[in-house]
Formats: structure tokens, sequence, C-alpha cells
């Protein structure tokens, strides 16, 4: 929809006295290749290579199902709700850090009126009654319904497929990372090596060499070399990537790469593309004015910022043609502000 190409022959065609394109001139053809195509796929599929080679299988990317199975978080995963009465109402959460010893709050899920939002668990973030926590108890000597009960929380069901909160795979992640020789950390605790507060990003393991440590894991000093599981929003752990510093990124599960960059933005994105399909279907619009206003739209409602997409424009590089060599040659010594030997052109501006 709005390709490049037919943006600017529909116009021309229009300008020239033929008939444009309309939305649907592409429809009578488009179909009956589109249902050629699944069926060639639905029989071609059967002769084409599947599976994962193994020397593919050993160097591809851990999956966030792996991890929990590796790790057994499954079984340390918990949501609960806030209840009327709850000693946790009006609390700030980094006042209750040091009363959560063992406990984990992952992530707090915030109902809206129409969804739900998915909040951090900053020092600053007050809890209020119906908010939804997402627990990890690490320590196995902690029983749930004992801190359910005390702070008067109800117990709600997780994913089906028994995850690790994987039902929230868009938001929360996964990151092994590496104590390099020059950090910081080295000698502190995990507590006190404070990724919670620098990061976003909450330690739920650590491994020494081959040997996990399962208890007092908050109170262990951290050595060179120790792998930590953090767990946290996507966004978080690809800052921790690009930051580097107190430790080194190793690998972070594959679905990471699929988080949307901004997943609470879906209802605006989908109402920038229908009011877009229903300009240019009705003919209201030009299809590039159609195609402008959902851009634009698209942009004020922050669905996409100009990082992305300047990312998603597949630019042509001009100096690939030899007859734009002069242009090119003559832009950099406008920007050098000196003599361009190449091209032998004067000193512009």
């Amino acid at each position: 929809m709005a390709t490049s190409p037919n943006l600017v022959v529909g116009p021309e065609l229009t300008r020239r006295g033929h008939e444009g394109f309309g939305f649907f001139a592409f429809t009578p053809f488009g179909l009956p290749i589109l249902a050629l195509a699944i069926l060639y796929m639905m029989v071609a599929r059967r002769f084409l290579g599947g599976g994962v080679g193994a020397e593919t299988a050993r160097h591809r990317r851990p999956r966030l199902q792996e991890r929990i199975t590796a790790d057994g978080l499954a079984e340390r995963a918990h949501r609960v709700r806030i209840t009327a009465g709850s000693p946790l109402i009006g609390k700030r959460f980094g006042d209750l850090r040091g009363t959560m010893r063992g406990v984990t709050l992952i992530a707090i899920e915030r109902p809206l009126r129409f969804g739900v939002d998915t909040l951090r668990p900053l020092p600053e973030r007050t809890l209020e009654e119906g908010d939804v926590l997402l627990l990890d108890i690490f320590e196995p000597e902690i029983d749930i319904e004992t801190v359910r009960c005390d702070l008067k929380l109800d117990r709600l069901p997780l994913d089906p497929s028994g995850g690790y909160f994987t039902d929230r795979q868009h938001e929360i992640g996964m990151a092994e990372v590496i104590v390099h020789a020059e950090s910081p950390v080295v000698g502190r605790t995990v507590d006190g090596a404070l990724l919670r507060d620098s990061h976003n990003l909450a330690v739920i393991g650590l491994r020494r060499g081959r040997d996990v440590v399962a208890k007092g894991l908050r109170a262990e000093r951290l050595r060179v070399g120790d792998t930590l599981l953090l767990v946290g929003f996507g966004s978080d752990i690809a800052r921790l990537g690009a930051s580097g510093g107190k430790v080194v990124l190793l690998n972070v599960p594959a679905e990471l790469e699929d988080v949307p960059p901004a997943a609470t933005k879906a209802p605006h994105a989908v109402a920038s593309l229908g009011l877009t399909v229903v300009l240019m279907a009705t003919g209201v619009l030009p299809i590039v004015q159609a195609a402008l206003i959902g851009c634009l739209l698209m942009g004020l409602f922050g669905c996409v910022d100009f990082a992305s997409a300047h990312r998603s424009i597949d630019w042509k590089s001009p100096g690939s043609h030899r007859r734009d060599a002069p242009l090119l040659h003559r832009a950099a010594a406008y920007r050098r502000r000196r003599p361009c030997r190449r091209c032998r052109a004067v000193r512009l501006g």
C-alpha cells in the first residue's frame, strides 16, 4: 500500500490524461496470484529442507522457553493482585525492597480502561489497589501462600504454557551477562551491584562456572567471570548492551528481536492505518496525500519515532552510479569548505 513506484506513476498517469491507480486497481490479478502462490507453497513445502542443522543449532540464539526450563524458573513465577486493605497500597516500591527478602518484583500490571499497562517497578512507583504484581520467589523456604495472606493478595493464574511470564514476552525479556575483570561490582553483593537502580534490571540467577547459586542469592559476593541472569524490559536490556560498564552482555533470547518498540501504541497505529485505507479506497484524497496523512498520524501518536522511520527507509546510495560522482564530490567539498581535487571543483559557498 502506497508503495513508492505507484505513488510516482499514478499521479503522472492522471496528469497525462490517463486513469491513475485506484486502491483496488491491482486486486483483480493480485488475488489470483496470491491464491496460486499459497497453493504452490502448500505443495512445495513438502520438498523443502526442514529442521535445524547441528551446526546451526549450536550457534543459534537461545529461546526464552529454553532458558526458563534450564534454570527452573517456571516454579518461581507468581502473579498476584493487590486487594482492598493490603498494606502495600500507597507504598512506594523503593520503601518495600528491604522487606521483600527472597522476593523479586519483576513488573506491575495496572488495569486501564481499554487494556493493561505494564510498568517498571521503579523506586518512586506507588502501588495501588488492583495492581497485579509479577513476582519471582527465588528462596525455596518462602511460601507464596504466607506472602499472599500477610499482604492480602489474590493469587491469579499464570500463562497456560507454564512459562516465566511468557505472555508478557513483548515487554519482559532476559539476558545473560558476565562480570569482567575491570567491573566495579567485583566484590560487591548482588544487591550491592545496584543493577536494578542503574539499569532497571533484576538479578534472578547466578552461575559460577557450572554451579548455580540457589540460596542466598542477594547476599552472594560477585567474582570475575560470574554469569548473571537478568530480567527486565527489552528496551532496558538493549540499553545495557549498548552502555557496557558494570557487566558485559553475553546473549539474549531470540524473542527480544521481535519486541515491538511501542506496543502500547497499537490502537493508535490501527486507527491511523484504518483512516489511510478509507481515504485511499474511497478516493476522497489522492493516494499520495492519504499516505502522507497516515505517516504523520503515526508520528504524532508516537507509534514511530524519527530514528525508526529513518531505519525503515530503503536508502539508495547515489554513489553507486558513476554519473552521480561529480555531484557527490561537490557536496563533500561544500561540507569540508575546501576544493575537491578529484573533480577540480572550486571552493563552494
